[in-house]
């Protein structure tokens, strides 16, 4: 096993890695106790599985991991994840830069017909013929010294991605689907997706009321929370409960008095410095015009009428993923078939790009009458109506 806990030993690893085609990247960390999540580890091998785990909280000196940022953004070198999305947002609330190029293992294989959002350690089974020892899954990543056991289940979350990497590259390329893989992962290097944005952050909770002054005290006591917890670097939850914020948005006390009566707010958070803020929040939000209160999104309802449509076309996307191999929730989703049915001429992503030569394409041939749905020997088939010339 491979650990490392120096900064000469990192830079010499790194080093090794520079004119790799592709490397394998994962990460250990924890969020529960912080608002961002604390990194313990970064897991690195090449092609060859000469993997490494860096110690990020190394005891022996403070680690730089500016020499592993500069491979994340090295654009010779593939960086290889699965379920990337958590592992980028670390790296990008570090390093301020989201790795490039990007492959994630898991929309592969969702490509590669293995399911919707097929989890590593199925893949693992399934590819590798491995069985992943889960025990050390969930185990305290910030504890040191880490045992030999919690580093060898680091090392081979790297280790077989490559074996997955590999097998699945090799059935995209057989298949002529490279092109379907990084055009989703595009989605993932997104900077929007990782940057916290306070003011939207009130779209997270179940809200309730639509009344314009519940709506205000709402975004501006989930902001200021937002603000709080960034600041003390403390889960949310540790600030306020979203239940307890939602009834100070529908209560709105004036006074420490009527504070105290909110469920989760003691008397002495009432009538103490914590207390005060809060009411400070609400007043500003009372203040605020009714006309400036945030809108609550509101889905459309999908029209009775509609409803045979719509299994048509579930039953027309179960059709068209199975011919293709492919995950159906990879290609579109049942409220993009409804929002595609309330408004046909509104671009839905299946209205391009691969998403239309294996199934948009079919929807406007269903809609126009050149295609139907047939039974043959019990199975659900395509066929083609061959219209009378005019």
């Amino acid at each position: 096993m491979t650990l490392i806990t120096t900064n000469q030993v990192l830079r010499e690893f790194c080093a090794t890695l520079q004119n790799a085609p592709f490397i394998t990247v994962d990460t250990e960390f924890l969020r529960e106790k912080t608002y961002y999540a604390k990194l313990c580890l970064i897991q690195l091998s090449g092609p060859d599985k000469q993997a490494a785990a860096v110690d990020v909280l190394s005891s022996d000196e403070e680690i730089d991991c500016q020499p592993i940022w500069d491979l994340m953004n090295n654009p010779k070198i593939l960086k290889v994840f699965h379920a990337a999305r958590q592992d980028l947002e670390i790296i990008y609330q570090l390093s301020h830069h989201i790795p490039a190029p990007l492959y994630d293992t898991q929309i592969a294989a969702m490509v590669c017909g293995y399911g919707d959002q097929i989890g590593y350690d199925s893949l693992v089974s399934d590819i590798c013929h491995v069985h992943v020892d889960k025990t050390s899954q969930f185990t305290d990543w910030s504890h040191r010294p880490l045992s030999a056991k919690q580093i060898n289940y680091a090392l081979d979350d790297v280790i077989h991605l490559v074996d997955i990497y590999q097998k699945l590259d090799g059935q995209l390329a057989a298949r002529a689907r490279h092109h379907w893989v990084l055009e989703e992962t595009q989605a993932l290097a997104a900077h929007e997706l990782y940057e916290i944005n306070h003011e939207e952050s009130w779209k997270r909770l179940k809200i309730r009321s639509a009344q314009p002054k519940d709506l205000n005290a709402v975004r501006l006591l989930c902001t200021w929370r937002e603000h709080e917890a960034q600041r003390k670097n403390v889960p949310r939850a540790r600030i306020l409960k979203d239940e307890t914020l939602l009834d100070l948005a529908y209560q709105r006390p004036k006074n420490a008095q009527e504070l105290e009566r909110i469920r989760g707010i003691g008397r002495e958070m009432a009538h103490g410095k914590f207390g005060q803020n809060l009411i400070s929040v609400i007043l500003k939000a009372d203040q605020i015009p009714a006309s400036d209160a945030p809108q609550l999104e509101k889905r459309v309802a999908l029209p009775s009428k509609l409803t045979g449509q719509l299994e048509m076309l579930k039953m027309l996307l179960k059709i068209c993923a199975s011919e293709e191999d492919v995950a159906p929730k990879l290609i579109t989703s049942s409220a993009e078939l409804e929002d595609y049915l309330l408004n046909p001429t509104q671009p839905q992503p299946f209205s391009h790009g691969w998403r239309y030569d294996i199934f948009g394409r079919f929807i406007e041939q269903l809609q126009s009458g050149q295609i139907a749905l047939t039974l043959d020997h019990g199975r659900i088939k395509i066929l083609t109506i061959d219209k009378p010339k005019l």
